[in-house]
This record gives C-alpha cells, sequence and structure tokens, in this order.
C-alpha cells in the first residue's frame, strides 16, 4: 500500500486564504425538474468492466468548488454533483439547501487506481477545504456544507481514519479536524445545470471571483497531479 505524504503546514498556509471562503452561492438557474436516481448499485457497471476503477464520494462544502477541483486530476475518469447521507429519496437543491433532508452536497468521483490512489484522493480532499468548522464553509453554513468522508469499504475507511489521525497529531491546522467519516448508503445525482458548473459557467461572478482562484491554487499546488 503507499505510503501517505502530508505536508499540511506548508499547504495550510498558502491555500488558507483562498480555499476557505467557498460558498455555494443562491444560483438563479431555474430549477430544471429532472429524474435524481439513487445509485447504490452504481458504482457504476463500469466497475464491472474495468477492475482498475474505484469510486469516492466526498462532501466538501460547496460541490460545485470540489468538482472543478477534483475533475482537473489525472485518473479522475468522471465525476457527478449529488447528495447523499441522508433519508429524503430524490431531493432537490431546495430541498437540500434547507438542512432538513440530512444529505450533503457531494462529488461522487470515479477514479483509475492505476493512475491516481485514494490516498492521493484525500491528500487533495484535505487540503482544498477547511475540515476543521462544523458543518460550514466560509459563508454556506449548514449539515449540507459538513466535511463527510462516505468510504465504500473497508480499505477506504481504516484509511481516511489513518490521515484524519494524522493530520490531528501532527496539529497541521490550528484546529481538530472534524470531518465525518461514514458509510456510503444512497448517493442521488443533483440537477442538470449543477454539473459541470464551473467549466459551463466561467464568466458568472461567483465563478470568476470564489471558484476561479482556488482552481488556480490548487494547480500550483498539485501540478504534477493535473490532467495533461
Amino acid at each position: 500500500m503507499k505510503k501517505i505524504k502530508i505536508n499540511f503546514k506548508i499547504a495550510v498556509t498558502l491555500v488558507a486564504a483562498i480555499f476557505f471562503m467557498c460558498a455555494c452561492a443562491q444560483t438563479s438557474t431555474p430549477n430544471k425538474v429532472i429524474m435524481n436516481v439513487e445509485t447504490n448499485q452504481s458504482d457504476l457497471n463500469i466497475h464491472s468492466t474495468n477492475q482498475t476503477l474505484d469510486t469516492a464520494t466526498f462532501g466538501a462544502g460547496c460541490f460545485w468548488c470540489v468538482e472543478a477541483v477534483f475533475q482537473r486530476l489525472d485518473g479522475v475518469i468522471s465525476i457527478k454533483s449529488g447528495y447523499s447521507g441522508g433519508t429524503v429519496k430524490n431531493p432537490a437543491y431546495k430541498e437540500v439547501c434547507n438542512g432538513t433532508t440530512g444529505h450533503a452536497e457531494v462529488c461522487q468521483i470515479i477514479f483509475d487506481k492505476s493512475k491516481i490512489s485514494f490516498d492521493e484522493l484525500l491528500e487533495v480532499f484535505w487540503k482544498t477545504h477547511d475540515p476543521t468548522t462544523l458543518n460550514r464553509q466560509g459563508n454556506d453554513f449548514g449539515t449540507q456544507y459538513r466535511s463527510v468522508v462516505f468510504y465504500h469499504n473497508e480499505e477506504q475507511k481504516q484509511l481516511a481514519e489513518k490521515y484524519k489521525k494524522q493530520i490531528n497529531d501532527e496539529k497541521a491546522y490550528p484546529n481538530p479536524v472534524i470531518t465525518e467519516i461514514s458509510p456510503y448508503i444512497n448517493y442521488y445525482e443533483a440537477e442538470e445545470y449543477h454539473q459541470n458548473y464551473y467549466n459551463q459557467n466561467g464568466s458568472e461572478s461567483y465563478c470568476k471571483f470564489v471558484i476561479q482562484p482556488k482552481v488556480e491554487k490548487f494547480e500550483k499546488i498539485f501540478k504534477d497531479k493535473m490532467k495533461k
């Protein structure tokens, strides 16, 4: 198993000012009525045809920001924004924003293990948001914005718990990391207008002033892991 390497004390100082300000703006785009499909079975039949593919499900505040970061990683095959961890079936964005569904905004990531490992994804996850604030990222607050790893198997659970403990033992952040580490139980794909949001709406003010600086900082820190 690949050994986890952490240089958080340097990275946190470098990225804190820009990553910790992320706030998922209330979009004025009409809430299109689409079918949200529960994809427990999903880890997508794609896995049955390619044994190097796996799934990661992360919540780190606004899923627009999370998507924009992870879709640039070499080895990430696909990424979808959605809702996970709650009790309400087929939730709509407005319901999730009310904080009453139990769901978190997440990104479901299909990745190629031959190109990027789960612990490398964890490194990106913990370095690109504030995992020390309870149910809050920047100006966004509520359980839907909680920091969470929904693990798909025992190996993912053990890696996430080990990594979290290591970060706290090293006191990489001024405050303890409180990221939730919970079993994956469900996932509902978000409305279509949330998908590939930054790439399709780059001229909007939220994208220019919040997401773009995050992506630029991210690309400098993880330039060796970027898609060509």
